[in-house]
């Protein structure tokens, strides 16, 4: 009974969002956009308070960061110490 109801919501779920996913994804795109430009934004000359504290971030962002910067127009990387392109 249980089960079948976990089921039952799971699938009622799925229906409700499945018109949106589209729109789901490209809000979520956009959040990690801006955070990127948080995160890289010392290193392309904006000032960041919070630079000491996302500098441990950088390993696992890299691998995403060649993606971010296609999508922000910039056809090279615009950092001299990451080679992505």
């Amino acid at each position: 009974m249980i089960d079948s109801l976990k089921k039952l919501i799971s699938y009622y779920e799925e229906v409700i969002s499945l018109p949106h996913r589209r729109e789901i994804a490209a809000e979520l795109r956009d959040e990690e956009d801006l955070f990127f430009l948080l995160l890289y934004s010392e290193m392309i000359g904006i000032p960041n308070p919070a630079y000491y504290y996302t500098l441990e971030l950088y390993p696992y962002m890299i691998e995403k960061f060649h993606d971010w910067h296609l999508r922000m127009g910039m056809e090279k990387s615009p950092m001299h110490g990451i080679r992505c392109c």
